[in-house]
């Protein structure tokens, strides 16, 4: 099956809203406990930066598992970011800062970071070379990198089963995004030939039936 992109960003009222007010508890956490088989939390002072952090839950999380860090996290979407701001506990306003920008255009604050991560991100783009580029730019030398993000059924079928499975208790907009972007995902050696070709010797790991766990260091 043919890779069917979807749109960049979440903008409509109605998808933001189901999306942000979603219970993604379980996968978010599991990519913080993911993570920290990577970075242990306690060691970690440095400054991280979350691209493509939506409403902030991975965001919020990732401050109160990681006490010693700053954290940048970057959306496009704009109403998105206005969640994120408002649910910003008043201990951890001082360590994460959201920002508005889209890649690869965007400005950052700084110009490297010890940690880059992004979580359902590289199904989004209508390029996925620019998140490769992106990170190159920006990590600092040894940085370490951890993406995850869904992998592409083979058929539309089986899309069509995994939303039934995962989603069939969430609102008919949720299902829909889902599949959608179930059609707009990557397969495994898609993502291979992407790191291949941004030279970036990643692991790429199955973590799940829907799943890709991507991480390795910047030189």
């Amino acid at each position: 099956m043919q890779r069917e992109p979807e749109t960049e960003l979440m903008e409509d009222k109605a998808q933001v809203e189901a999306y942000a007010r979603a219970d993604f508890s379980l996968p978010h956490q599991q990519f913080i406990d993911m993570l920290s088989t990577l970075v242990e939390p306690a060691e970690f002072d440095g400054i991280a930066l979350e691209l493509g952090c939506g409403p902030g839950d991975i965001s919020r999380r990732f401050v109160k598992a990681y006490p010693f860090s700053r954290l940048y996290a970057l959306d496009g979407s704009k109403p998105m970011l206005d969640y994120a701001n408002a649910l910003i506990d008043d201990s951890n306003r001082l360590r994460l800062t959201f920002i508005h920008g889209k890649l690869p255009d965007t400005r950052l604050p700084l110009s490297r970071y010890d940690l880059i991560f992004s979580n359902s991100l590289l199904h989004h783009l209508p390029e996925p070379g620019v998140l490769w580029q992106f990170i190159k730019r920006y990590a600092q030398p040894g940085a370490r990198v951890a993406v995850m993000d869904l992998l592409r059924p083979e058929t539309r079928q089986e899309a069509k089963d995994k939303v039934a499975c995962y989603a069939n208790d969430e609102p008919e907009i949720l299902q829909r995004d889902f599949y959608q972007s179930l059609l707009a995902a990557f397969t495994l050696e898609e993502i291979h030939r992407q790191l291949h070709q941004a030279c970036l010797d990643f692991t790429v790991t199955q973590s799940s039936d829907r799943h890709v766990f991507i991480t390795g260091r910047i030189p």
